[in-house]
């Protein structure tokens, strides 16, 4: 009959051959809805209510302009506010600045209660700097 003897040594124990995962996939959770908490709060700096449409979204393989105009008619280029005197300025020096090739895309974003004529303005001021591949932005719907 063999028995399991303790050996003389005590106070000692048999290494543990497995990892406790749970704390890790705790972090991990929490860092998951932190990010989905934040994550819709990124993607517009400047509030605009848009149009509906059916269209899909376009395919992009380089970081586009992004002009806004708000429901008082203030213009944004990015996140930063431009006024209407100099616009053209500025979308000459985004054209200028890709050379000899493609222009940027612009996308254009303005509210739904604007005037038809000022988004039209601003329409003509990016044709006339030679940003021609404008994309008006809507709400998927």
């Amino acid at each position: 009959m063999a028995m399991n003897l303790p050996s003389g040594r005590k106070g000692r124990r048999a290494p543990m051959a497995e990892i406790n995962v749970t704390p890790l996939v705790d972090v991990m959770l929490v860092l998951l809805i932190i990010f989905m908490v934040t994550a819709p709060l990124l993607t517009a700096g400047v509030p605009v209510n848009l149009p509906d449409a059916r269209a899909k979204a376009l395919d992009q393989d380089q970081q586009p302009v992004q002009l806004s105009i708000d429901r008082a008619g203030t213009l944004f280029l990015g996140d930063e506010e431009v006024a209407e005197a100099a616009l053209a300025g500025r979308l000459e020096g985004i054209a200028a600045g890709a050379g000899g090739g493609e222009p940027p895309q612009v996308y254009l974003r303005a509210d739904r209660g604007l005037d038809y004529g000022r988004v039209m303005r601003v329409m003509g001021e990016l044709n006339r700097a030679g940003l021609n591949r404008v994309s008006l932005v809507t709400v998927e719907g």
